[in-house]
């Protein structure tokens, strides 16, 4: 799959996806929405993919927002449509059965934040910006931003970052779980991919039961949530990588994981 808004790698298990605007600090337009869109949805499916990065293009932007400029021009109903569009992109995205992984080299504003928090875990550099500066255009975030902040760092924060509009370094976005890691710039992408390899190197079906347990339990009361992990537990008894990963433990050796 070929598109100029995105430039795609594979390696080792690992697909990197970078948004590929850098003159425009990699802001999400339609068009870069629906690539995204289609990119992870065959990434999804590829079975030479492990695990995904989610970067941006150039030294400044992981995405620093949505497309203002094409926003400007957009009707109410038609700003309700591009919010949809947007929003079916990032939960997507978030419902991947392969870990997701996003690589905040730059500013991650508005729609970048939004689109970060869609991913599983985020790694920020230290240089990094986020925030949701919505409310400097007249605007609220549209692609999920105060439901995703919400339930990452709570009520108090999400309101001082919405109502505020005021961008946060990295380390105050790892305190207030925003962010997983946060590391030198310079490290960033050697980092990123050394967790991108482990994850790559552990059983695919235990993975994705897991982000599913999470998922679902983020969204249903604790007694579903244990029941639907239970079932899930249950379930990955009749996978070769189970008895695989349980036999390597007692017979002292690294395991090796087909996704089987």
């Amino acid at each position: 799959m070929t598109n100029p808004l995105l430039l795609i790698a594979t390696a080792d298990g690992v697909r990197t996806i970078r948004v590929n605007r850098p003159d425009k600090l990699n802001a999400l337009n339609a068009a870069t929405l629906d690539a995204l869109d289609a990119a992870f949805a065959d990434a999804a499916v590829d079975d030479a993919v492990r695990v995904v990065v989610l970067t941006g293009s150039g030294p400044k932007a992981f995405v620093a927002g949505a497309d203002i400029a094409e926003m400007n021009a957009l009707s109410p109903v038609q700003g309700r449509d591009f919010s949809l569009r947007g929003t079916r992109m990032m939960r997507r995205v978030e419902k991947m059965p392969k870990p997701v992984i996003a690589m905040v080299n730059g500013f991650a504003l508005g729609g970048g934040l939004e689109l970060a928090m869609c991913c599983h875990l985020r790694i920020a550099a230290d240089s990094a910006k986020l925030g949701q500066p919505e409310i400097n255009l007249g605007l609220i975030p549209g692609f999920g931003g105060t439901q995703r902040l919400l339930r990452l760092c709570g009520r108090a924060a999400t309101l001082e970052l919405c109502l505020t509009g005021a961008p946060i370094n990295a380390e105050r976005a790892l305190q207030l779980g925003i962010v997983n890691r946060v590391v030198p710039a310079a490290e960033l992408e050697a980092e990123t991919m050394k967790l991108a390899a482990q994850l790559a190197g552990s059983a695919p079906l235990a993975l994705r039961g897991m982000i599913d347990c999470v998922n679902i339990g983020g969204e249903c009361g604790i007694e579903e949530g244990l029941e639907y992990e239970a079932a899930q537990f249950g379930l990955v008894f009749s996978t070769q990588d189970m008895r695989e990963g349980t036999s390597a433990f007692l017979e002292k050796r690294k395991p090796a994981f087909h996704g089987r």
